[in-house]
């Protein structure tokens, strides 16, 4: 895919395919934008442009090859999400201490003195180190997001077929942080040469009270003088892993994208996408 993203990038007038995480109504933005120098063509001598068609050919019949593979993929990965099922069952309890294995003796039972409050089950915050160790998902992770993450006790993946796409499910224990058990986040596709991106829709998170970790809570001394003896609250949005589930929205008329809109658009959807 990265291979296939770096050849379309010489191509500006098919950028389509070379955009798995931007919607239709961006992409037609972006190919209007580098429709603006395709004049660059009309430049090159007769037999160079002659050669850039050919060229283009050769893509034509690559995003051919390609939309085969894409289709025998998702095939073949259906067919292994059925035999990885098992195991991630056998992980979740593990993680969760729903079973114990194999050679891990039980203190507790050895010792019946001993307070099994303070016994260790499964694998305390498996979720948060794990995704902490992910290069790309430890950035989007504030210090503040940590102590709602050590509730976290699955993350499920599932294709959907209508509309195509896939779904993420993060599974909470009771915590002090929101009232949501899952949050979801779903991806909708669009089966085109190559995966493109029509828009991604998030759970809305239920936050307790003074409890939300997507916004924070300011407070200003009234000015000398005021009548206003209070002091002035004011609600800002910050940086949190939980704004995942906020996902960037498109504009549905074209006209209100211009080209730094859409290039800054591209890059939050593209990361999004990654992510996901």
């Amino acid at each position: 895919m990265n291979n296939n993203k770096e050849q379309n990038q010489f191509n500006m007038a098919d950028l389509g395919p070379a955009l798995p995480g931007a919607a239709p109504g961006l992409v037609n933005v972006l190919k209007n934008l580098a429709a603006k120098h395709s004049d660059v063509l009309e430049k090159l001598s007769p037999k160079v442009r002659k050669r850039v068609e050919v060229l283009r050919e050769i893509q034509s019949q690559h995003d051919e090859l390609e939309a085969k593979f894409f289709e025998e993929r998702a095939a073949l990965e259906a067919k292994y999400q059925k035999l990885y099922k098992p195991l991630y069952t056998k992980r979740y309890e593990i993680v969760n201490g729903k079973i114990e294995v194999e050679g891990v003796t039980n203190e507790a039972a050895m010792d019946q003195e001993e307070d099994k409050a303070t016994e260790e089950k499964g694998v305390p915050d498996f979720w948060l180190t794990a995704m902490k160790t992910n290069e790309l998902l430890a950035e989007e992770i504030s210090e503040r997001d940590e102590g709602a993450l050590k509730y976290l006790k699955d993350i499920k993946w599932s294709r959907i077929e209508s509309p195509k796409g896939f779904r993420l499910e993060f599974f909470f224990g009771p915590n002090p942080y929101f009232k949501n058990s899952v949050l979801t986040k779903t991806y909708h596709m669009i089966d085109d040469d190559e995966p493109i991106l029509e828009k991604a829709i998030g759970t809305e998170i239920e936050w307790l009270p003074g409890k939300s970790l997507t916004q924070k809570l300011l407070k200003k001394k009234p000015r000398k003088g005021s009548k206003n003896a209070k002091p002035i609250t004011k609600t800002e949005n910050c940086e949190s892993f939980f704004n995942f589930f906020s996902p960037p929205q498109v504009p549905e008329d074209d006209d209100d994208i211009d080209e730094e809109t859409a290039e800054q658009l591209q890059n939050q959807m593209e990361q999004d996408y990654d992510i996901g």
